[in-house]
């Protein structure tokens, strides 16, 4: 009882000056856990891009008039994330993960002198800050896990193993963080567990909202919500099963199937009589991926397929013309599937050499190859080929200690004709780790 119980003297000293009447037995009854852990860690990345092509708004709608524009540099803090964990004992455990993008983002409201001292509400800055995890999880034993909240939704590699540690380039490898939500996460209940070599994940989240996918994008924005809670009349089924072959070597596979249309708020396309109430929208995704951690060689590897059900009817909807010019719908239209395929390859040299390798340095020479294509419709693609990408990456990871990486790229994006290539070179610096 001395853990939890305070004392009739405590209490009134505490509260005496405050002349606050509290009833003794709420201290009495609510316990401090006589098993607790609190775990703290994060990740992080710092980016510094120069990029040798246009960054005009027209380069793919005019390429010709873009072809020698200067190139452009940028510094960015593509992701800066905090974890926070409790474990209540008993099998209870708490996760969240508030992620900072790009900075985060910011405003101020200014009295401007030169307007006749008008007020201003000014956008200071772009980016976002995020709730990306907030989730209690109940474990009965290793394979039978129940998880209720703000979840991962962990389709495709990137998603399962978003980290910056777990990619070569400075930035996220772009084919499934064009076409797929990224870092994909939503709101619902999530059954895992581990066996042997296997472990399992099935979930039931929130549906996407076709109202928000894009040709550029596909259906990578369709996990968001413009508004303050998550639209769910529609619902997503997402499973993923990893099979660990052997030490340093797994296998994966996972899967998305759900319905997008009448997802949004106001479902006004949706009632008796309505042209669209039919529509579905069905959205079904299928991905494979690797990762090889041994003989001093690190692979990994992924391959993504996409479609959308009735897009004629959805791109129908989606037209700018039935929808104010303040709606959050994205006008563009959304072809019926895309695909992302990649592979990087990464050796340690610093294996070579006993005083790194006693020191636990490493140096990663490593190569990228991927193809990607966020809109492939049914007809009229040659208008928007663009969206056709053929992407090669080389450069360095140097890790002085295992939580640390510095890392510099070569990248160049090939375009179908007549759209101008566009290299760049990347430098960045990521950590990731637990402190607590």
């Amino acid at each position: 009882m001395r853990n939890y119980q305070v004392t009739n003297k405590v209490y009134n000293k505490v509260y005496r000056g405050m002349k606050v009447i509290l009833p003794f037995y709420l201290f009495t009854f609510l316990p401090l856990p006589t098993h607790a852990q609190l775990s703290v860690g994060g990740y992080g990345e710092v980016a510094f891009s120069r990029n040798f092509y246009s960054d005009h708004v027209n380069r793919y709608s005019s390429p010709e008039n873009y072809k020698d524009d200067p190139s452009h540099g940028r510094f960015d803090i593509p992701h800066a994330v905090i974890y926070l964990g409790y474990d209540f004992g008993k099998g209870w455990t708490l996760g969240t993960e508030i992620e900072f993008e790009h900075t985060g983002t910011g405003s101020t409201v200014e009295n401007e002198a030169d307007e006749a001292a008008e007020w201003e509400l000014e956008q200071e800055k772009g980016g976002e800050v995020e709730l990306e995890q907030f989730w209690i999880n109940k474990e009965f034993s290793h394979s039978a896990n129940i998880r209720f909240g703000h979840i991962i939704v962990p389709v495709g590699l990137n998603n399962a193993h978003h980290e910056p540690l777990n990619y070569f380039t400075v930035y996220r490898p772009e084919g499934e963080h064009t076409i797929l939500p990224s870092t994909w996460h939503d709101t619902g209940i999530s059954f895992w567990g581990r066996s042997g070599k296997f472990k399992y994940e099935v979930e039931v989240v929130a549906g996407l909202n076709a109202m928000l996918f894009s040709r550029d994008k596909w259906v990578h924005h369709g996990a968001g919500s413009p508004f303050e809670f998550k639209p769910a009349n529609q619902y997503g089924f997402a499973g993923r099963l990893d099979y660990y072959a052997m030490s340093g070597l797994r296998f994966g596979i996972s899967g998305y199937y759900g319905n997008s249309a009448h997802n949004t708020f106001p479902n006004d396309l949706k009632g008796d009589g309505k042209p669209y109430d039919k529509v579905k929208g069905t959205v079904a995704i299928g991905s494979i991926d690797m990762t090889l951690n041994r003989w001093n060689w690190i692979v990994r590897g992924q391959a993504d397929y996409g479609y959308v059900g009735e897009t004629d009817k959805l791109n129908t909807i989606k037209d700018a013309k039935a929808h104010a010019s303040n709606s959050p719908v994205k006008s563009a239209m959304i072809g019926k599937n895309a695909v992302s395929v990649g592979i990087e390859a990464g050796y340690n040299i610093f294996s070579q050499i006993t005083k790194m390798r006693r020191s636990e340095q490493k140096l990663y020479v490593f190569g990228r190859c991927e193809y990607y294509d966020s809109y492939i419709p049914a007809t009229n693609k040659e208008m928007f080929d663009y969206t056709n990408v053929t992407r090669l990456a080389f450069g360095l990871n140097y890790h002085p200690v295992p939580q640390i990486v510095l890392k510099a790229d070569y990248s160049i994006r090939l375009l179908k004709n007549p759209y101008n290539n566009e290299p760049s070179v990347n430098l960045g610096v990521a950590y990731q780790g637990f402190f607590l």
